[in-house]
């Protein structure tokens, strides 16, 4: 794990792997710290690129406390982006990282070359205030729920379910170089944001049309966290969009998918040259 210092004074925590010009970035979901990506993931986007992922403000071994806001954390991240001296980069935002990342775009543009928005809903969107209660009961309690995990990760069938307990070793069986455990702050700050976030309004709507970068976005087709409508919905407002649904897959589709999912955002990003 390495750690750089930003201006706004927080110490951030981050892992690099693979090699490339342009860095790709990732940033994380709900309660999610370093340790929550899927190695398997990780390594085979590292395969073709450099990749970086972090802990943002009050996140895991991050100093600071987590914002209550998306454009907070959007500043926050972007703070991270200065500290590393990356001038263009490639974004991936996950779950509540993908809010983070269209805030990224519309605030600071000129430091991206592609978008990959995964599990994502655009700001305002109507049904989207808060989870179902079953999906914030599984995720969001107190305690870690491994079940909870697999019932919102995966999709509820023996073949999604069955990759999901595989996904599970391989994230919750790190014992060397362990990031530290996200807080009850943290859980309660990106739960204040994503409600925040999905107070219907639809005139936020039009904010992303001014993301007028290329965009792929993508989405398990079960995913009971951020609906596949939404998917939907994002991609039609984008300028610019692309969009795919990975097959009996949920909120996790990019761990279930890892190899396909990696190999189709070399592709959506190699067309940059």
């Amino acid at each position: 794990m390495n750690r750089v210092t930003a201006g706004n004074g927080i110490e951030y925590a981050y892992r690099e792997s693979g090699e490339g010009d342009v860095p790709l970035v990732l940033l994380q979901h709900f309660r999610g710290n370093l340790d929550n990506w899927d190695p398997a993931l990780i390594d085979a986007l590292a395969a073709e690129r450099r990749v970086v992922a972090f802990d943002n403000a009050g996140v895991g071994a991050t100093t600071g406390s987590t914002p209550s806001t998306v454009e907070a954390m959007a500043h926050d991240a972007i703070a991270f982006l200065d500290a590393m001296d990356f001038h263009q980069i490639d974004l991936l935002g996950f779950s509540i990282g993908s809010f983070v990342a269209q805030e990224i775009a519309l605030i600071r543009p000129d430091v991206l070359r592609r978008l990959v928005l995964a599990s994502a809903a655009p700001q305002g969107a109507s049904g989207m205030h808060g989870w179902a209660p079953e999906v914030i009961a599984a995720v969001g309690g107190r305690e870690p729920n491994p079940q909870g995990y697999i019932e919102v990760f995966f999709a509820p069938t023996a073949t999604s379910r069955a990759v999901g307990q595989e996904v599970a070793q391989r994230i919750f069986g790190r014992t060397t170089d362990r990031d530290e455990p996200t807080t009850w702050q943290t859980r309660q700050a990106q739960y204040d944001a994503v409600c925040a976030w999905g107070i219907p309004n639809h005139a936020l709507l039009q904010r992303v049309s001014a993301i007028d970068l290329p965009v792929f976005v993508a989405n398990g087709d079960s995913d009971p966290m951020i609906l596949p409508r939404y998917t939907h919905l994002l991609t039609g407002l984008l300028p610019d969009a692309r969009m795919t649904l990975y097959p009996d897959s949920a909120h996790g589709f990019l761990f279930q998918h890892h190899d396909r999912f990696a190999a189709d955002v070399h592709a959506f990003l190699a067309e940059a040259g």
